[in-house]
């Protein structure tokens, strides 16, 4: 089967970009992702400042003391920071897991404390760190579940602006090493919510681990994402966000973009760079260029759509 090389070529491109911090501006045709241009990041801003977008921040590890980190309470803090010089405020922001790094009620409360500074709405999904207390997420259920409304182990949905959002968690059964997963549960109540959605609706999902697989030898991946995929398979545009690898990957598949996000803790190796995935120690006057958080502009028809990730420093 002969290779569309402009698509190739494209993805190539939309992935060295993201890499360095510009913004992608993608055009929605009928809902689906046709074209794609590069911009600068004051022309994204510009753009996005016509629609309605949010922010997305991720992996916080707030309570991490390594060496590649020795406090992530202050790179929080400046991410949270850089809110407020954003040109058009977003509408909410969503945090995609690993707020603490080992739950404990104290790493919760600074965690919140910094986050609230941004003066947003926040919906949170758990990453695995944020559940590993002996009532196995109970922490994080009382403080994010109830207010987020969510079901069995934190999964919820909400729209806004003519864009369903669904928040999904594949982390309450992980294993060490192993995939994440969603579970039988899970993609039931999923089922049920898009049932009666038409297929315009533009759908934004989130969860920790990507709903791609990454890398399987390192976990970084969900092992019965499928099961999602083909339930949304009929929607014209799909923008799945995770957290979890600690840096910047994109895929494009048909209608479905996939977007990891950088932490604001620290990096993470690149996939089968390093013997296992962890805290990637890097030159203290690079950690702000690894570290970061994400904007996103939801629009229908042919209106853009555009993705910016932001470091902390360039």
């Amino acid at each position: 089967m002969a290779q569309d090389n402009s698509s190739i070529d494209r993805r190539r491109t939309l992935e060295c970009m993201v890499w360095a911090g510009s913004g992608v501006l993608w055009t929605l045709v009928g809902g689906v992702p046709q074209t794609s241009a590069v911009l600068g990041m004051e022309t994204a801003q510009a753009q996005a400042a016509t629609g309605f977008s949010f922010l997305q921040i991720s992996d916080s590890h707030i309570g991490f003391k390594q060496a590649a980190n020795p406090n992530p309470l202050a790179t929080l803090q400046e991410a949270i920071g850089k809110v407020g010089g954003m040109a058009t405020k977003p509408a909410f922001m969503i945090h995609t897991g690993d707020i603490s790094h080992l739950s404990k009620p104290e790493e919760f409360d600074d965690a919140e404390k910094i986050i609230a500074g941004a003066r947003l709405d926040v919906h949170y999904v758990p990453g695995e760190h944020d559940i590993v207390d002996e009532g196995r997420g109970a922490d994080y259920m009382n403080r994010f579940g109830r207010r987020q409304k969510a079901q069995g182990s934190g999964w919820y949905a909400f729209d806004h602006d003519g864009v369903h959002f669904v928040g999904l968690v594949n982390v309450a059964d992980l294993k060490a090493g192993g995939m994440g997963s969603l579970g039988a549960a899970q993609i039931a109540w999923l089922t049920e919510d898009l049932k009666d959605r038409s297929a315009s609706t533009p759908l934004v999902i989130f969860a920790h681990i990507p709903l791609w697989t990454v890398y399987a030898d390192w976990g970084w991946g969900t092992d019965d994402a499928a099961q999602v995929l083909a339930l949304v398979k009929r929607f014209g545009s799909v923008t799945v966000l995770n957290g979890h690898i600690h840096q910047i990957m994109q895929k494009v598949e048909g209608a479905v973009t996939f977007h990891t996000a950088r932490s604001t803790a620290f990096p993470q190796p690149a996939p089968g760079t390093a013997p296992s995935p962890g805290p990637m120690k890097v030159a203290d006057e690079r950690l702000g260029s690894v570290l970061g958080t994400t904007a996103i502009t939801v629009k229908r028809g042919s209106e853009p759509l555009a993705i910016i990730d932001s470091a902390l420093k360039a």
